[in-house]
């Protein structure tokens, strides 16, 4: 169940990642994630009271520090996106079910079969051979990489949160205090945005919700590394994208790149496959 859910969010999260490309780079960094997060948060509170589910959270400490990651990864995703080609910065995020795998015994205490390993070696091995053609874009690349680890340690203090509240809880809080936080250095200096640009971005949060609470809910029926390994398919969504609409293609090594970390996250969901889920 949680592999099919994170499949879908993975589908939200590239649809999300191509509008905010297709914003561009004319609007602030820290403008463009309060709006993110500002957009999304009366449509997870009119959810949250219709259902009669909690507003805040109990977890409180936690949250606070799985949302500090959130911006971090957040920040530098919407970087790399505006600045380098959306397949290979999709391709290099690639890296975060390889981090989960890595810190998930630390973190949330979930065992690694050994088959896994052989699966990490492979998809770091394809992110190395990926990482080689994308210096064409150093500082992106770098930061695309970045925002891969934070969310990795992010995702799996979302593990940590499922355990004590809800995930549209969790969802809402982290968004309410992203929104908050960003807004100190949104709102003083706000660029101006034409009808187009703010339809985009209406797209953003609608997706980017969408997916957060489709991989929220996710990672609480599965452990981390299978969930995450299915995020794999956004690749196949963002070359088509990069290609309808930008005319991108990924380069020679890239693809090969892609291969390997697709055959490690297929391994990884293999070594998945004879466990029962958790409760």
């Amino acid at each position: 169940m949680g592999v099919i859910l994170m499949l879908l969010a993975s589908a939200s999260f590239t649809t999300m990642a191509a509008i905010l490309k297709a914003v561009g780079s004319d609007i602030p960094l820290v403008q463009l994630i309060f709006l993110r997060s500002v957009l999304s948060v009366p449509i997870l509170f009119i959810i949250l009271v219709v259902q009669g589910k909690p507003l805040v959270v109990k977890a409180k400490k936690v949250l606070v520090v799985r949302s500090c990651l959130g911006m971090v990864a957040m920040g530098c995703y919407f970087y790399a996106l505006t600045h380098m080609p959306l397949a290979e910065c999709i391709l290099i995020g690639r890296t975060q079910p390889l981090i989960l795998a890595l810190l998930a015994p630390v973190i949330v205490k979930e065992s690694v079969p050994r088959a896994a390993w052989v699966a990490i070696a492979t998809g770091i091995a394809g992110t190395a051979i990926i990482m080689k053609p994308a210096m064409a874009w150093p500082l992106a690349a770098w930061v695309a990489l970045a925002a891969a680890g934070a969310a990795a340690l992010a995702q799996l203090l979302v593990r940590r949160l499922n355990r004590t509240d809800h995930p549209l809880a969790i969802v809402f809080n982290f968004l309410l205090m992203t929104a908050i936080v960003t807004s100190f250095g949104a709102l003083p200096g706000f660029v101006a945005m034409s009808d187009v640009q703010w339809l985009l971005l209406g797209g953003v949060a609608i997706f980017a919700t969408t997916g957060q609470i489709l991989m929220t809910f996710a990672y609480r029926y599965d452990k981390a590394p299978a969930v995450a390994s299915a995020s794999y398919s956004s690749i196949i969504l963002s070359v088509c994208y990069g290609y309808l609409f930008w005319g991108e293609l990924p380069q020679p090594m890239a693809w090969l790149g892609g291969f390997l970390i697709v055959i490690g996250g297929t391994l990884l969901v293999k070594s998945r496959l004879n466990r029962a889920e958790p409760v």
